[in-house]
């Protein structure tokens, strides 16, 4: 028997790789001679680009960089075991998590020091770079990320001005550096919005408010966007601004196309890739998912649903294990998972939860596996 493991994190209790852990403890508990694969898993955002550095075996470095208001700070960025991969998350540098309450404000935010992080490996020779873009204090279109490696934008007098959020509108060139043709280093960019740079859907008014802005301010920010993406269309002859995905993390996304020529890619699907998901599937007689809550956010979710169509297309039965079960029988159905559980088995607070995780998901593996190797025996 063959059990393929790919759970995502237990927020708050375990990380997916410690998931596994409990899973493969319990199907152990059956029997050693069940042959178990993991692959933990996330979704695109908190945690994938852990995972694609514990899957490459690289380690974590610390760069100083500026923050989203120009202070420095330390921010970790990551490198494959071989050298050739850099793995970064915008978050670090240029991300809501490090400004208070009162400093947010997309107006005068910059994504300078996300810049600043490319710049610090492409020095180092790296060939590929996975850049996931979650958690942005920032809607500047990319503008600051480009400046740091050496991109000009000018207002009308042909100054150069601060590439922050408010100076989007005044922008009249677009001034790229000396080597654009010579970028060494592929960019893939992790990103699960689909928002396009600007309009109502855009990157202001959908997330301009929870990084500060006000009406005035989202409005002021779009026209910017906007603005950006006409001059580099005259200037460039290309237009990305519609294209799903450019309006992430206040137009990063847009950014990193313009200006780095990077792809954007799910993060799921980019993370299946990675870790050769549909090569693990050979021989497997079950898969076992799992997460802390399954409800109909989960149902809607990437993962999930990537994970199922999968499994659905191998003809692989499918498992999910959690904390909360929170979905109809149907509901599981129509997903494509062929038995839920929770790990869950008497009324317990939320600590007391968190705590129970591994024992909680360890059990609830081996009452499911020994049922099974039991009834193939």
């Amino acid at each position: 028997m063959k059990i393929l493991l790919t759970p995502d994190k237990f927020r708050g209790s375990l990380d997916a790789q410690q998931v596994c852990e409990a899973m493969a403890e319990g199907i152990r508990m059956v029997s050693p001679a069940i042959d178990v694969v993991s692959l933990p898993m996330a979704d695109g955002g908190e945690g994938t680009l852990d995972l694609l550095l514990w899957y490459s075996g690289g380690k974590k470095q610390i760069a100083k960089v500026q923050d989203p208001f120009g202070r420095i700070i330390e921010a970790e960025y990551g490198i494959s075991a071989d050298g050739k991969t850099a793995f970064i998350e915008m978050a670090t540098a240029s991300g809501l998590r490090l400004l208070k309450a009162d400093e947010r404000n997309p107006l005068k935010t910059s994504t300078f020091g996300t810049g600043e992080l490319i710049k610090t490996v492409v020095a180092l020779g790296v060939e590929n770079i996975i850049l996931g873009i979650g958690g942005s204090a920032t809607t500047d279109a990319g503008i600051g990320m480009a400046a740091a490696l050496g991109w000009q934008f000018l207002d009308e007098n042909g100054q150069e001005l601060n590439p922050i959020g408010e100076n989007l509108l005044k922008v009249k060139k677009i001034q790229p550096p000396i080597i654009i043709n010579q970028f060494p280093v592929l960019i893939t960019v992790a990103c699960d919005v689909t928002n396009p740079l600007f309009g109502e859907n855009g990157a202001a008014y959908i997330y301009g408010p929870q990084k500060g802005a006000d009406k005035e301010a989202v409005e002021l920010l779009d026209k910017g966007l906007q603005n950006i993406s006409e001059i580099f269309t005259k200037d460039f002859g290309k237009d990305y601004a519609q294209i799903a995905g450019t309006g992430a993390a206040g137009g990063l996304g847009f950014g990193l196309m313009a200006f780095m020529n990077a792809q954007l890619k799910e993060g799921v699907k980019l993370l299946m890739d990675f870790c050769a998901f549909e090569e693990n599937l050979k021989n497997v007689n079950l898969i076992i998912t799992g997460e802390g809550k399954i409800d109909n956010q989960t149902l809607q979710g990437k993962l999930i649903k990537g994970i199922t169509d999968q499994a659905t297309h191998a003809k692989i039965p499918i498992a999910a294990i959690c904390g909360t079960l929170d979905v109809s029988p149907k509901e599981l159905q129509e997903i494509g998972i062929n038995y839920a559980t929770s790990i869950l088995n008497r009324p317990m607070n939320l600590d007391d939860a968190l705590k129970y995780g591994h024992e909680g998901v360890r059990n609830a593996t081996f009452y499911l596996v020994n049922l099974l190797h039991k009834s193939n025996n």
